[in-house]
């Protein structure tokens, strides 16, 4: 898993609305009691909650990244290293992340969740992606700041569809805007094609977020079925496909993620033992001290996955060599 921070998490899980139930019902919903397990995360220390934080950015970005890789490793003839990095990375994302996010309450009611996303979304397209672009060209780095201003554009978008979608809901008239047609960039091997430091950083932390992007919105799309909206459902996973394979990829490319099957293999080795040995033990040592038990034990599980998921990776670069 590799640890990095972008954007913050809003929590709120109210109970599901059965898929029978009408729309307007939907907007009732939003008004009951905290889910017990929103009280729960409630009752959480501030630094175990931002620990868990920290820990769903990076299972996402584990997760986004090491698909990548496997992608890289099958088109150099390395099937098996392939699919180890496939596998790793559904465990990065379908246990890991989603076992976090449970324990932090982040899924909310398709309200809170829309809300959510509107307030992410706006901060993208107005400030952060505006702000990497004006920086990229001051640093002569044409080609981000083409991208980013783009990708500013997109998240405008995004935020316009979950403004529609959020009246629907609350309203319980209309009709849920359809998803923005992915264009997928394919990710091949390759050197940064950025100088500066600063655009560099800024690329980093972009992809972080878009990432992050993605699994909450995966999330997002899961409650929205399981409260009978399934128009709803299909706006969050095709806004989370523009997210990873649009905007994450884009930026890959020009970040040079993805290097050769050794290097990745190596750069994996190298975070999943930071993850193994320092950061997940640090948060559980954190978590125990402030007496939240449950927390504290998937840190430590976490971690002794995560020594799996090096060993792995070492054995598969050893073979390799």
């Amino acid at each position: 898993m590799f640890r990095h921070s972008v954007r913050t998490f809003l929590v709120g899980l109210c109970a599901l609305t059965a898929a029978s139930q009408a729309a307007p019902a939907l907007a009732l919903a939003a008004q009951a009691g905290p889910h017990p397990q929103v009280r729960a995360a409630r009752a959480l220390r501030a630094q175990t909650l931002s620990d868990l934080n920290t820990a769903m950015k990076g299972e996402a970005f584990a997760y986004a990244s090491y698909s990548l890789f496997g992608t890289q490793a099958d088109g150099a003839a390395h099937p098996a290293v392939g699919r180890l990095f496939r596998s790793t990375a559904r465990t990065e994302l379908n246990e890991h992340l989603h076992e976090a996010a449970t324990l932090a309450g982040v899924v909310g009611t398709n309200t809170a969740n829309l809300r959510q996303a509107v307030n992410g979304e706006t901060y993208e397209h107005q400030v952060m992606y505006r702000g990497f672009a004006m920086q990229a060209r001051q640093d002569g780095d044409t080609k981000a700041a083409e991208l980013f201003t783009e990708i500013a554009a997109d998240e405008g978008r995004h935020r316009d569809a979950f403004r529609k979608a959020l009246a629907v809901v609350t309203s319980g008239h209309g009709t849920v805007p359809a998803p923005s047609a992915v264009k997928r960039v394919a990710v091949p091997t390759g050197m940064p094609q950025v100088r500066a430091a600063r655009t560099k950083a800024n690329l980093d932390t972009a992809m972080h977020g878009e990432a992050l992007a993605y699994a909450k919105y995966t999330l997002f799309a899961a409650h929205a079925r399981q409260s009978g909206n399934a128009a709803l459902a299909r706006l969050w996973e095709g806004t989370a496909d523009v997210e990873l394979h649009e905007h994450f990829a884009g930026e890959a490319v020009l970040a040079g993620l993805v290097r050769t099957t050794k290097k990745n293999l190596d750069k994996a080795v190298t975070g999943e033992r930071s993850e193994a040995t320092a950061v997940y033990p640090g948060f559980a040592k954190q978590a125990t001290a402030a007496g939240d038990t449950t927390a504290a034990a998937y840190f430590r599980n976490t971690a002794a996955d995560e020594a799996k998921h090096a060993a792995a990776f070492q054995a598969a670069l050893n073979r390799l060599r």
